[in-house]
């Protein structure tokens, strides 16, 4: 058929539709390198692609076929297609030799048969071999002989004698005819010559000689010796052999002795190419008579060709949530030998997810048998064994690499089932905190991590004042500046997140821990600093016992931890101190028992310090006093309050000699600027002014500013709780307006004496200090 003739719509006879033909890959596989045909996807049909040769194919086999697998994937699937290639009489028989020579003796009596050459026709059935016929001639006819093998050789009959004298040459044309439509024939002319008489033709010692040998026979091997003999003597005796009849393949591997007899191979054998070989061989004496055998060589199978495994189709990835069963690769197992030799046994060595199904002769379906796990092998080296059955066997490795492609079946795992963080407080805004990290076991998009804080808020504000998170890297920042007396702790949820799909998540909580700083200075509840500290006194009984509790100083401090350890102690105290404090507790008390030489009045000024770095401190001052009662200590807090009304009206009277200057030299510069001008007018006006200034002054008023002493009374009143056991004090300001009963005379004045009226209310003593 020419190329491109159609075969059959193979689409149609596997059942399957056209139009998914392109989308399943349909195809077809051939075993052997030789493609005679192809699939047109369009259509479904089946056409020749290279030209076919049934001879060449199949050679005298009467049944010639071509099998191929058709492919198809999504799913995966095969069929085993076999084509008959049916027989046409495209050859002519054929002759190995054109001309035939024959040697007659002219006495050879009629009825004598001699064997001539076998016409060749490749063909088969009706369209091989049928006949021969021969020219027409006076004295010679044509015969057949049937040889063993079934094979029809022609044969010459002498049907009258020969006259060498007459006619020592003889020319017949020999015709060979198949039987095809229109016939075919192959000629040959037969050359004979008519010779003396010799009256023995040589006899073979068989008339077939049937051998077998292997296909691995070294070169020059002996295949046969053929044995003719003659009971001629001399000349007519010798005999020579030859090859009468026979293949041009054959021809080419095999050699005879022509004396000998000997046939041996010029040649390496191939089973797998020629199965036998017929040849005829002639032995001819040395008087021109001939014999003819047939010599049939059968060549032995060798296992000598390897297995070979054929990948037809084949799946280089699948995804690791792939089912068992799942077909990876359809496979072809051949061996050109036979019998045993070509019988082939295909397994997979050392991995157990897969297994090999044998679904037609030689062709294999590899499958998996259990779920892949990418995370666990992301790749197999599937090793296929080829071995057949022949002895020795022979094997073949086939190595098939299947790539285990990435499904997201992991979530993101964090480092830490928890982190926990530490943050200084008065942190600069926006510096890390911290970061977290988390990995996943899928790869590319499914590995991909992001990153984000759960918490919409966090002490009812948006989770975003506080901190923020780098989606990509995890690394968590602090949005504002921290106070730990403020905000102590804080507790995020971050999540990660893949990229796969569907997205796989963890979470995972975060503990922010704000550390402490030494940023708040001790605060001393009591005695309150925020009292004059002059003001602040503690009452000490006169015969107290050492270690008699006076007071307590209470303080606090906001941090916490060894920033709020609280130390105290006196900075400064008199140069004789009947008191200690304690370190830790802030307890004072007596150091010994008090004598009446000691001082009544002690003032001490107490620090109280943290434990931090650098340390912060608090001040307090507290006035301490040695009595008995409150009738006791009355004059230590009336002196203590001359002294600080005295301190106190120092400071007006140095800001009004200030401003009296100030006001005194801008009116002297005004006064001397009005004097001059004066002057070129009245110059006696100003000293009038003056005398008159000078006369209105009375003579007490330089009197009561001479003495250094304040003329004017100044009233103080102190208050002073009669409890006993309680040790506060309160002091009311200077009074100045002077009640009528504490008028001070003239006299008492110029003398510098004191007196005093008292008129004293419930709880409350008046003195009158001039």
């Amino acid at each position: 058929m020419r190329i491109g003739s159609i075969v059959g719509n193979i689409a149609k006879d596997l059942g399957l539709n056209i139009k998914d033909l392109t989308h399943r890959k349909f195809r077809i596989t051939h075993r052997a390198s030789e493609e005679y045909f192809a699939v047109n996807l369009e259509n479904g049909n089946l056409y020749v692609k290279d030209r076919i040769d049934r001879e060449s194919m199949c050679g005298r086999t009467t049944i010639c076929s071509v099998t191929f697998e058709a492919v198809v994937e999504n799913p995966l699937n095969a069929f085993q297609i076999k084509v008959e290639i049916q027989d046409i009489n495209d050859n002519s028989p054929s002759f190995f030799k054109n001309i035939i020579d024959l040697e007659i003796v002219e006495s050879t009596l009629p009825g004598t048969r001699f064997i001539l050459e076998k016409a060749q026709d490749p063909d088969v059935g009706i369209n091989s071999l049928q006949n021969y016929t021969i020219s027409p001639n006076i004295h010679f006819a044509l015969g057949e002989m049937t040889g063993n093998d079934g094979n029809k050789y022609p044969e010459l009959v002498l049907e009258r004698l020969l006259d060498r004298e007459q006619q020592n040459t003889h020319g017949l044309i020999l015709i060979a005819s198949d039987g095809g439509d229109p016939i075919k024939t192959g000629t040959a002319v037969i050359k004979i010559v008519v010779t003396d008489a010799n009256d023995n033709s040589p006899i073979f010692s068989q008339e077939i000689y049937n051998v077998s040998l292997k296909e691995d026979a070294p070169n020059n091997s002996l295949v046969i010796k053929v044995i003719a003999s003659d009971k001629d003597e001399g000349s007519y005796g010798d005999i020579t052999y030859s090859f009468r009849s026979i293949e041009s393949a054959a021809h080419s591997i095999f050699s005879i002795d022509h004396t000998i007899g000997e046939i041996r191979n010029r040649e390496k054998l191939d089973f797998e190419v020629m199965k036998s070989y017929e040849m005829v061989v002639e032995a001819k004496d040395g008087g021109g008579l001939v014999a003819h055998c047939k010599v049939v060589i059968q060549i032995m199978d060798a296992n000598d060709n390897v297995p070979e495994i054929i990948l037809t189709s084949i799946t280089p990835h699948i995804p690791e949530d792939s089912l068992p069963g799942t077909v990876i690769a359809l496979i072809n197992v051949l061996d050109r030998d036979s019998g045993e030799n070509g019988e082939v046994d295909c397994e997979i060595i050392g991995i157990v997810h897969f297994r090999l199904t044998l679904y037609s002769r030689g062709s294999y379906k590899l499958l998996t048998t259990s779920a892949m796990d990418r995370e666990n092998k992301s790749n197999y080296k599937i090793n296929l064994l080829a071995t057949d059955k022949g002895s020795p066997a022979l094997s073949t490795n086939k190595t098939i690499e299947l790539e285990i492609s990435d499904v997201n079946d992991n979530p993101p795992i964090f480092e830490k089932q928890s982190y926990v963080a530490y943050v200084p407080e008065n942190n600069l805004p926006g510096g890390s905190v911290c970061s977290v990290h988390a990995s996943d076991y899928d790869l590319d998009q499914n590995a991909q991590i992001i990153y984000s804080i759960l918490n919409l808020t966090i002490l009812k504000f948006p989770i975003s004042s506080f901190f923020s998170i780098n989606s990509r890297t995890g690394v968590i920042y602090a949005q504002q500046s921290f106070d730990y007396e403020q905000y102590k702790e804080f507790e995020i949820h971050i999540m990660s997140k893949d990229s796969g799909s569907p997205p796989l998540s963890t979470n995972v909580t975060l503990k922010v821990c704000i550390v402490d700083k030494n940023d708040n200075a001790p605060k001393i509840l009591y005695p309150s600093p925020e009292t004059d500290g002059s003001s602040l006194f503690e009452m000490v009984p006169r015969f107290s016992d050492q270690g008699y509790l006076v007071t307590k100083v209470v303080a606090v401090d906001a941090d916490s931890g060894h920033n709020a350890w609280l130390s105290y102690n006196f900075l400064q105290a008199s140069e004789q101190t009947y008191f200690n404090i304690g370190r830790h507790t802030g307890e004072i008390r007596t150091s010994r028992v008090l004598q009446d030489k000691d001082a009544l009045k002690q003032r001490v000024i107490i620090m109280v310090k943290d434990n931090g770095s650098p340390s912060l401190s608090a001040t307090v001052m507290l006035n301490l006093i040695v009595a008995e009662n409150v009738q006791q200590a009355i004059p230590e807090l009336i002196n203590h309050s001359i002294d600080m009304d005295s301190q106190s009206n120092l400071e007006i009277y140095l800001v009004i000699a200030l401003a009296l200057i100030s006001f005194l030299f801008i009116l002297t510069v005004m006064l001397s600027i009005i004097s001059r001008y004066r002057k070129s007018k009245s110059p006696h006006a100003f000293g009038v002014h003056n005398t008159d200034i000078y006369s209105q002054v009375g003579p007490g008023f330089s009197s009561m500013y001479n003495n250094g002493t304040l003329s004017l009374p100044y009233s103080y009143e102190v208050c002073v709780a009669l409890d006993s056991s309680e040790n506060e004090f309160a002091f009311l300001k200077p009074n100045q307006q002077v009640p009528t009963e504490r008028l001070i005379d003239a006299d008492d004045s110029a003398t510098g004496s004191n007196s005093v009226k008292e008129t004293l209310p419930t709880g409350t003593i008046q003195v009158r200090s001039n």
